[in-house]
């Protein structure tokens, strides 16, 4: 297992990821403010509803995510059956319906006369969007933080990710289509190949020829290409938020609404995953990044399939970084739980 898949420490960036979201927002407010032609110009540079400088985004921020991703891991799943098992039920199946149905209660209903009825089904797409898919990158950090056992957690995403190839696109059309929303099945399908196929045979066919000169450099790529990723994750948004800047300044209160499912889907999610596990007598070591995992979001490819599919401007893309904006403190307050109840969970 090389050190670069599961890193034990958070990086400054990654702790403070918070507040450069916050910062994104005031930036890409005030240049949208003062440079509208510009983010209408770049808007507009679209290949079959698929905007290419995002695309291009997308790809600086993906690809190295899925450098440290080794698909020959996934022949380690069969010894932590029960953990991937319980992470795949909550992945696959808990996560995406009851965040939809979260979506469906709050958005629609509780919060639906204080936000713009014409972006509420909008919103209800990019929450969908968001829990749609697991989180690739973060995850290995959580999992150092709470002492996981790197096999299994190396195996599980790239599980996931093999997994995703085939099921993103059918989940997201079908919990769409029972929101009733309508999906542009040639556009999901452009995001699909864009954002998830192409990264992944890229990133694979690079690893493959860098780890020809042993992991070493491997590592050292990792790390040059590092700021490429964090920088590609800034400038979306910024682009985004100076697309949304107008909506924002009417209506603030919009993202704490958008937050309250994303955070209850994330404490739902992690703790049934810990306690399930329990049940099945799984090592704590197991059990934490399973939880850690299951509560994830791949908010990267959120966003970029809700810009793709419904436009910068739509709420589906606020929805969406809604997720980046509160990832790290809300994953970070799951780890410290997984933590602090260890002795509950092996002594009880």
């Amino acid at each position: 297992m090389n050190a670069t898949a599961q890193p034990s420490q958070i990086s400054s960036f990654e702790r403070n990821l918070t507040w450069w979201v916050l910062g994104c927002i005031v930036v890409g407010i005030a240049l949208g403010q003062v440079f509208p032609g510009f983010f209408q110009a770049v808007g507009g540079f679209k290949v079959a509803e698929v905007n290419l400088p995002v695309a291009v985004l997308i790809w600086l921020m993906i690809i190295p995510m899925l450098l440290k991703i080794d698909f020959k891991t996934m022949g380690d799943v069969l010894a932590h059956s029960k953990g991937i098992g319980v992470t795949l039920f909550i992945n696959w199946i808990v996560k995406p319906f009851s965040m939809a149905l979260l979506a469906w209660v709050f958005i629609r209903h509780l919060f639906g006369d204080l936000l713009p009825a014409d972006q509420i089904d909008s919103y209800i797409a990019g929450l969908i969007l968001l829990a749609a898919a697991p989180c690739t990158a973060m995850v290995f950090v959580w999992s150092g933080l709470c002492g996981g056992e790197p096999k299994f957690t190396l195996s599980q995403v790239a599980l996931n990710d093999a997994i995703m190839l085939f099921a993103f696109a059918p989940l997201v059309a079908l919990l769409l289509g029972l929101s009733s929303i309508v999906v542009p099945w040639d556009t999901l399908l452009t995001s699909l190949v864009l954002f998830i196929v192409v990264p992944v045979v890229l990133s694979q066919f690079v690893r493959e020829v860098v780890l020809a000169g042993r992991q070493k450099s491997l590592d050292a790529l990792l790390k040059r290409i590092q700021p490429v990723s964090l920088t590609a994750l800034l400038a979306t948004l910024v682009l985004l938020f100076g697309f949304q800047g107008q909506q924002i300044i009417a209506q603030p209160f919009v993202i704490a609404l958008l937050a309250v499912p994303i955070i209850i889907q994330v404490y739902f999610n992690s703790m049934l995953a810990y306690w399930l596990n329990k049940k099945l007598k799984v090592a704590h070591c197991v059990a934490a990044p399973s939880a850690l995992i299951g509560a994830s979001n791949f908010f990267e490819l959120a966003v970029a399939t809700a810009i793709a599919l419904f436009g910068f401007h739509s709420g589906a893309a606020l929805a969406t970084v809604v997720g980046v904006l509160i990832e790290v403190p809300v994953m970070l307050s799951v780890v410290a739980i997984v933590n602090r109840s260890r002795h509950w969970y092996e002594n009880t």
